[in-house]
């Protein structure tokens, strides 16, 4: 024996939707995702890595900052993940000052209660779902409104950053599930390597990386028809009362604005300046129960430290 006392239990928090859920990585009885794929290669042998997956399918920004970071808290995370605000995009009405200020709330908290962050901008789902230019020209509007929130946001809170709205892997088919909304296996897994690179970097990931190659062959090309045909049509459906109407009246307004789409943009950039202006300061909040622990053991200078606060620069 050499007489240490053995390392505390690095416990991992993740918020989210069904992409932190795990939605495109099946397992029998449920789903794996990148978080556990990510969680197995933090720690050194001998440690334990307790995860707490809080994400669930359809969660919004509002989610995140409500339930979901009330029991993170609760957790004590020395690591968290929040990846959320792809679902608000897609919903009527869309407030991105409202967005913001959830996004705010959770990314503060969890830093000044001592945990390191994770945060990722997400790709255009028009793009990945290639819909008609009417369709797809507001959900890419909405998406960079919410991709410039969260890296002002990251910048803000010194989190660790996954730019995945222009990595490679959103234009290679195969890191897509048959929904082309969800990563496949593979995306999982790069998304997961993505992170350790960075959390490495800072010398908070001290077992080996996640591998690259999936468990599984990736489903044949016919499959992507078939859940369009079965789940797909079920999908669209059951969203029928809440998603399709707004996506038509956004579609009737870019049609008014055929040759001036323009004036949309300028529309949605003030708004999102106008949002991130908004935003007062963090303000200390109530601690989480107990003291917060560094995610590495020994080496003091690797606790979570909250990064200075940062002028939010103007959008161009």
């Amino acid at each position: 024996m050499n007489g240490r006392a053995p390392a505390p239990d690095l416990r991992f928090a993740a918020l989210g939707d069904s992409l932190t859920e795990g939605l495109g990585d099946p397992l029998p009885g449920g789903w794996r995702g990148f978080v556990p794929l990510l969680a197995a290669g933090l720690a050194e042998p001998g440690r334990t890595v307790r995860v707490a997956n809080l994400a669930r399918s359809g969660a919004r920004t509002a989610d995140a900052a409500g339930p979901q970071l009330a029991a993170a808290r609760e957790l004590r995370p020395q690591l968290a993940s929040v990846i959320v605000g792809g679902n608000d995009t897609l919903r009527s009405p869309f407030d991105i000052a409202r967005t913001a200020r959830d996004l705010d709330t959770v990314l503060g908290t969890l830093t000044l209660d001592g945990a390191v962050v994770l945060t990722a901008c997400l790709p255009d789902p028009g793009r990945m779902l290639r819909l008609p230019r009417p369709l797809a020209n507001p959900l890419a509007r909405r998406m960079r409104a919410l991709n410039q929130v969260v890296h002002h946001l990251s910048r803000r809170y010194g989190t660790v950053h996954v730019h995945l709205a222009d990595h490679p892997l959103v234009t290679d088919r195969a890191a897509w599930s048959v929904d082309r909304l969800h990563p496949s296996e593979l995306g999982h897994r790069l998304l997961a390597r993505q992170f350790h690179a960075l959390l490495a970097a800072r010398g908070l990931a001290a077992g080996c990386p996640p591998s690259p190659s999936p468990d599984r062959p990736p489903p044949p090309r016919s499959a992507g028809a078939r859940w369009l045909a079965t789940r797909g049509t079920r999908w669209v459906l059951s969203r029928s009362t809440d998603l399709l109407p707004g996506l038509l009246r956004l579609a009737a307004v870019e049609l008014r604005h055929r040759g001036t789409e323009d004036t949309l943009e300028r529309a949605a950039r003030a708004a999102t300046r106008a949002a991130l202006r908004a935003l007062t300061p963090a303000e200390p909040r109530a601690p989480a129960p107990g003291p917060p622990r560094a995610i590495a053991e020994p080496a003091p200078q690797r606790a979570p430290q909250r990064a200075p606060e940062r002028a939010l620069e103007p959008l161009d």
